[in-house]
């Protein structure tokens, strides 16, 4: 057994089994709480929308994953433990198929009057998460949780101090580099005034480990016969630096952060204007990122503004795509939900953008909201990224029925989101409705109807359509409280566009993605089960992202807490 799961269960043994705490006066009902998620798919080939030619669909036929977390409170004590499946899985790698199990997360922690203790695998942040922010995004993949300790410590009243060492988690091992970081946060509301602020201060340093540090010094070394101003020596340790705060006064409340990193070797994933044959640049960064809000009574406003600059910080260099993220930079796009929507995704730019945002929502009456966002960004040089216009109203009539409609306008840039070379901007124009009817208090009906409008572009003296071409989406769901929820949904290609699939006499086919599901509930679980056909297409929370492929075949979950 690894070394640090021989730990942790001795950790367990000691507490429960050690003499004291049989002592009389010592609280021995304690709390155990917990839950599972179960993805289970069943692949079922297509070659004509891209579902085939991985191992799943090949030959394996079936993938999934599963996670049980376990969580006891007891003397004083925090701990918990969560067993992580992974069967011919796909999630980790879309085009491969990962196995594994075992102890995915286990922590310790406990609180000694002022002091706070911490071990194991911790998900923590310092500020907005600029500079670092450990955390999990099931579908994106990403659990880079800091295997290490962590100490708190109330310095004063509404002020704490902490420290963190650790190594990031890599699935079911460890990166070798070592990260180290410490925050000052506190809260102050001078007497008699609307006036609060709540600063903070945070520092975060990587340290490089040997054998990564060989390999970057040998990439590195080969470019001396490209162009000697590239020539750099790559550099152990890193450090970051966030200052921030939180402002409130009265109606408004004013978030501002800045950070800067020091310099380190720059990936050429994220750095597209360095000269062929060279992997690595050099350069610190820098990113300031801030929000003021306004609410009041049936208003709401916000407005946001991020730039940053080379601010890429990963546990190795090496590293691409979401692996061994540090740190979190915060999107700039509204949290799409609808099917057509939210197709398109502008993923966080690590090495350069400047973004802004606006957000208003209006309710004049009870019965209607308004709601209207706009969202730009732009890569350093002004080049064109992402824009979104979205309006949205939606009116209630008493309980009985609720009807939203919308439109969304998009310019995207796929070249740089999704890594294809020479294609144009992609310009949408997006309206959809639903309607929610019902009957009475347990049995509803649900509409929804969406069609996406994408520009053309001329090729070979012929128009042909951006991406995939229109589409049309229509969703139908009847539910019958508090148990069952039925739902059946497709998505055409309306009019194919240029990556759409074609026939045996290159003409381009207008094809149905169903979908059928039946959701049961009782109590704290829940139980699914698909029939899923699916675009490829780009998957984000968070402005983080991933291009998820077409799927084909059966879908089954179960999610549970106790």
């Amino acid at each position: 057994m690894n070394l640090r799961y021989k730990f942790f269960f001795f950790a367990f043994a000691l507490i429960f089994l050690h003499p004291s705490f049989a002592q009389e006066g010592i609280n021995r009902g304690g709390s155990l709480t917990g839950n599972l998620e179960l993805n289970a798919n069943f692949f079922q080939r297509d070659s004509l929308i891209g579902a085939a030619n991985t191992p799943q669909y090949d030959r394996q036929l079936f993938g999934g994953e599963s996670w049980l977390n376990l969580n006891y409170s007891n003397w004083g004590f925090d701990m918990g433990i969560r067993f992580d499946f992974f069967n011919n899985s796909n999630i980790i790698n879309p085009q491969g198929s990962f196995n594994g199990q075992g102890v995915g997360r286990w922590y310790i922690k406990k609180d000694a009057g002022k002091l706070g203790i911490a071990a194991g695998y911790l998900y923590d942040q310092i500020g907005s998460g600029i500079i670092y922010r450990a955390f999990e995004e099931r579908p994106l993949a990403i659990d880079n949780a800091l295997f290490g300790g962590k100490l708190t410590y109330d310095i004063a009243p509404d002020w704490e101090i902490k420290g963190f060492v650790g190594k990031q988690k890599q699935q079911f091992n460890l990166y070798d580099s070592v990260i180290k970081g410490a925050a000052i946060e506190g809260f102050i509301a001078p007497d008699s005034s609307k006036l609060t602020l709540a600063p903070g201060f945070g520092v975060v340093n990587r340290t490089l480990d040997d054998a990564t540090m060989n390999l970057l010094a040998a990439d590195i070394r080969t470019y001396y016969n490209v162009d000697s101003t590239f020539v750099f020596e790559p550099k152990y340790n890193v450090f970051a630096f966030s200052l921030y705060n939180t402002l409130t006064f009265g109606r408004f409340s004013w978030y501002v952060e800045g950070a800067y990193k020091t310099e380190e070797a720059l990936a050429r994933e994220q750095e597209s204007t360095l000269p062929e044959g060279i992997s690595f640049s050099n350069g610190d960064g820098t990113a300031i990122y801030t929000s003021l809000s306004y609410a009041q009574k049936g208003l709401g406003i916000t407005a946001e503004f991020k730039r940053n600059e080379n601010f890429v910080f990963r546990t190795r260099p090496q590293e691409q795509l979401n692996r061994g993220l540090v740190n979190f930079l915060p999107p700039m796009t509204r949290v799409n939900t609808y099917r057509l929507t939210a197709r398109y995704n502008a993923a966080t730019q690590f090495m350069g953008e400047q973004a802004y945002q606006f957000d208003i929502s209006y309710s004049p009456i009870r019965k209607l909201l308004l709601n209207f966002n706009y969202s730009s960004i732009d890569d350093l040089n002004n080049n064109l990224l992402y824009r979104e216009y979205f309006g949205e109203i939606t009116y209630k009539y008493k309980r009985k029925w609720q009807l939203i409609a919308g439109l969304q306008i998009q310019n995207y840039n796929q070249e740089i989101y999704e890594f294809k070379p020479g294609v144009p901007i992609v310009e949408t124009l997006t309206p959809y409705a639903e309607f929610l009817y019902k009957f009475d208090r347990k049995k509803s009906l649900r509409i929804e109807a969406q069609m996406m409008n994408v520009n053309e572009k001329v090729i070979n003296n012929e128009p042909v359509k951006s991406d995939y071409g229109d589409w049309i989406f229509a969703l139908a769901e009847f539910s019958i409280a508090p148990h069952w929820t039925f739902t059946i949904s497709d998505m055409f290609n309306l009019n194919p566009g240029k990556n759409s699939p074609i026939d045996s006499n290159g003409k381009k086919l207008s094809i149905h993605y169903p979908r059928f599901d039946i959701f049961y509930t009782n109590k704290t679980n829940r139980f699914s089960l698909s029939y899923v056909k699916q675009v490829e297409g780009v998957v984000c929370t968070g402005g983080i992202c991933r291009l998820e492929p077409a799927f084909s075949g059966v879908k089954m979950t179960v999610t549970s807490s106790f």
